[in-house]
């Protein structure tokens, strides 16, 4: 079995989950940091609630929480997720 990936945090992403936890409680922080992140160490790149999105320098992934969107970028070479932001599915694309 190969290594799981490691999970690094930018200071956005940071800032975004803080701001949901304030907003909503902790439900839903507790399935990010707990399911989600147990996901993206295990398999980055499949999940049910996983895709890679199109046209996007670089490569960038969302996970779908319900009607948020955690984005993320993989770096196989020192098997590192970068979670890059967490945003309502209203604002997330544009």
């Amino acid at each position: 079995m190969s290594e799981p990936f490691r999970i690094f945090e930018t200071d956005q992403y940071l800032k975004d989950l803080t701001a949901l936890r304030l907003s909503e409680g902790s439900a839903r922080y507790r399935k990010i940091t707990g399911m989600v992140y147990e996901q993206l160490r295990e398999n980055p790149y499949f999940g049910r609630n996983i895709k890679k999105l199109r046209n996007w320098k670089p490569e960038t992934w969302r996970y779908r929480i319900g009607n948020y969107r955690l984005f993320y970028v993989i770096d196989d070479t020192v098997r590192i997720v970068s979670i890059v932001s967490l945003e309502p599915r209203s604002s997330a694309y544009t």
